[in-house]
């Protein structure tokens, strides 16, 4: 049967995204499944509800088609036997995104996630066939904006920007709504009186102006089950180390869960264009980097629990074989043999009045292309002199109608690759402005941000600039308040010791080069005192990590 897609996906990549399997490669896939029949009009899934897994069609045909909140249903595709039906989500069974029904009786192969993912690592050519269509349809959703939640209210507000961006970090597709525009979502928001967003979950229910953990557990990104068994490994981040242990710990056996309390990605993954990591000659998003190491550690079995914000740790076991106890702010607790600190560190909020009140609203830490839209043909200031300021002021240059780039220092050259200042230097629009630092802040509760104030070191000169949007990429302060009273030894500015600075008592104790000061804690990436901060850098901590991880596994094992 020809495949006929209505969701405007790129008919050069269609056959990647909607393959046809062959009799012996579905052979090949049966000892992973178990036929199942159903009737025609049956739902094999709903979108909204824990899809069962993948399904391969040997008889019949099945109708798939995207649904939101407010009705509107949109076919996506129609699929007959030879092919499957699954997206990225089922690898670790997350609710479906989509519906599916059988057009005729349907007999199907349906495979579940345990059994997907050991299908994808023993079947290594077949796999990689599958998992390329498993992301492709989830692209193809995301950029059809037409499933998922339904965001309802001003596109331009900063509230509805954060949605959005929580969404779009973690890969999840969602539906805008502009309520000047729309008759039925205007009424919806009416009837919420002055409410001035509103999200709408596949199942129908409704969430005024939510949080981000709010909307998470709407749509099953995370739960809310306990966790009673033991981990191998526990890596709080994932941020490109985070990921990156994670993917070795899985590959190589180990069981492992992965914590963090916004988006796959970290500071990397709000990255526009990252050039100089090995092997992308023409460079990749950080999205995109991130976004393919998450799928591949949960093609290993990684547990994701993001959104999830780790509260503290409990380092207090009598010996090496006793478990260390990782606390969540909803009070659950993930207990693990070891514990990998990759929790990064945040940009630092500058000395500035005010600052806190526009955060979100005309404020930002990162520049994703939600902000660019909203600053599209405006004057922008940003401040910051490392890649990743640079990073930002080049893309924010292709939307903004000019973007001045305050530093403290000179010049660029004491902390930005060559490859981003020439592009700057080449780029009109932008303008930067050494001995330059933000003084003041204008604007109001209602208005938001409207405008900024810099002063010139050297002249003293002030200048008014009428920037309704300011990005932040100043310093690094780690991420490490979780840590405190579990005796994990850091430096002066709060990074984790590793290695010999982390050594400890009489006689001292060696840790290993990644260890910390607490036996089986490690520390990678961003967080870890002394660490490059370079995307390469962390990731390859992280694979170093795991070998050492197994060392003192094995050494607790050998103590038993």
């Amino acid at each position: 049967m020809a495949t006929t897609a209505a969701n405007g996906t790129d008919s050069s990549r269609l056959h990647q995204t909607f393959p046809v399997l062959s009799d012996t490669e579905i052979a090949r896939i049966a000892r992973f499944g178990t036929v199942q029949q159903f009737a025609r009009g049956a739902r094999l899934f709903t979108a909204g509800e824990t899809g069962p897994g993948m399904f391969v069609l040997l008889k019949g045909v099945v109708a798939v088609t995207q649904r939101d909140g407010l009705g509107h249903v949109v076919p996506i595709v129609r699929q007959g036997p030879g092919e499957f039906l699954a997206e990225v989500g089922q690898l670790s069974g997350r609710p479906a995104l989509v519906d599916g029904h059988a057009d005729e009786d349907v007999e199907a192969l349906l495979v579940s996630p345990a059994q997907l993912r050991a299908l994808l690592v023993a079947e290594a050519d077949l796999g990689e066939r599958i998992t390329r269509a498993l992301i492709l349809r989830r692209v193809a959703l995301i950029e059809s904006g037409a499933s998922g939640p339904v965001l309802i209210g001003q596109p331009q507000s900063p509230d509805m920007a954060r949605l959005e961006n929580f969404l779009r970090r973690n890969g999840y597709p969602y539906h805008l709504v502009d309520a000047a525009q729309d008759p039925d979502a205007a009424a919806l928001l009416a009837q919420y009186g002055t409410c001035k967003l509103l999200a709408v979950c596949p199942d129908g229910s409704v969430l005024v102006n939510p949080s981000d953990d709010a909307l998470a557990r709407c749509l099953g990104m995370v739960d809310t089950a306990e966790r009673n068994e033991l981990y191998d490994v526990a890596v709080v981040g994932a941020g490109p180390a985070g990921l990156a242990t994670a993917v070795y710990a899985a590959s190589e056996g180990l069981r492992v869960i992965v914590l963090d309390c916004r988006a796959f990605g970290g500071q990397a993954g709000a990255s526009a264009r990252i050039e100089n990591y090995l092997g992308f000659p023409t460079g990749i998003s950080g999205q995109a980097l991130a976004g393919r190491a998450f799928v591949q550690a949960q093609k290993f079995g990684v547990e994701m629990l993001i959104p999830a914000k780790v509260a503290s740790l409990d380092c207090s076991r009598e010996n090496a074989l006793e478990s260390l106890a990782v606390t969540l702010a909803d009070g659950r607790t993930i207990h693990a043999r070891t514990v990998v600190i990759a929790s990064g560190a945040r940009y630092r909020r500058p000395d500035v009045p005010r600052l806190a009140e526009f955060e979100g609203r005309g404020v930002w830490y990162w520049a994703s292309a939600i902000e660019a839209k909203i600053c599209a043909q405006q004057e922008v200031a940003l401040v910051g002199g490392g890649n990743s300021a640079g990073q930002a002021a080049v893309f924010l240059s292709r939307h903004a109608a000019k973007v001045n780039v305050l530093v403290r220092g000179p010049s660029l050259a004491a902390s930005m690759s060559r490859y981003l200042i020439d592009r700057i230097e080449a780029t009109p629009n932008i303008s930067l402005q050494p001995h330059t630092e933000l003084v003041r802040l204008h604007g109001g509760s209602d208005e938001g941000l409207t405008g900024a104030t810099w002063r010139c070191h050297t002249s003293g000169n002030e200048h008014d600039c009428a920037a309704r949007n300011i990005f932040l990429f100043v310093g690094a302060e780690p991420e490490t308040s979780w840590l405190e009273g579990c005796g994990v030894a850091v430096d002066k500015h709060g990074f984790v010791l590793t290695g010999d600075a982390a050594s400890r008592g009489f006689p001292a104790r060696p840790s290993a080069a990644l260890e910390s000061s607490v036996p089986g804690v490690f520390a990678v990436g961003d967080v870890r005192s002394g660490s490059v901060k370079r995307v390469g850098g962390a990731i390859g901590e992280g694979a170093a990590a795991v070998a050492l991880i197994h060392q003192h596994l094995s050494q607790a094992s050998a103590v038993a």
